[in-house]
């Protein structure tokens, strides 16, 4: 990672874009790797289903940056699996919500713990010492994440500047 321009610890731009960086590479590696029982692209709109709960394909759509048609196409394919199910909103007569079903959150499991598998070689080779860093790394982006999903505010968002 390049350090800052004053020669110090790198700028939270850089620092956030090698992180965003290794993230993706150490996905796409495992996605490669990993004998999924569904293409990738089920796989991450179920992830996605699971993480915000039911919801609309127009909201699908939106947070896959993808035309309603296309999010409406891998919808139905989900339901043709059983992965996930539409049920009424309450709130909205007119619409529907996506839900993800048992059977998508098994396979949802069952793909995660095949990519784990995929990674648990190379954190073999890691020192106790290394494999400590790294799982006190995930617990920093855990935090991380989950202060990203909490709605920002002027007193939330500057908190750990």
């Amino acid at each position: 990672m390049p350090p800052s321009p004053a020669g110090g610890s790198p700028s939270q731009t850089a620092l956030g874009a090698e992180l965003l960086s290794v993230v993706a590479r150490l996905n796409r590696m495992a996605t490669r790797r990993a004998d999924l029982p569904v293409p990738y692209a089920q796989a991450r709109l179920l992830a996605q289903i699971e993480e915000s709960g039911p919801s609309r394909v127009c909201d699908l759509a939106t947070a896959d940056h993808c035309s309603q048609p296309t999010m409406t196409a891998q919808v139905q394919r989900l339901e043709t699996g059983g992965w996930a199910q539409r049920r009424p909103d309450p709130s909205d007569a007119r619409a529907v919500l996506v839900d993800i079903t048992p059977a998508g959150r098994a396979v949802l499991d069952d793909i995660r713990t095949r990519r784990a598998r995929v990674v648990a070689p190379d954190l073999d080779g890691l020192t106790a010492d290394e494999r400590a860093t790294l799982a006190d790394g995930v617990k920093i982006l855990q935090r991380l994440v989950s202060a990203a999903a909490a709605p920002h505010t002027p007193s939330n968002h500057h908190q750990r500047q």
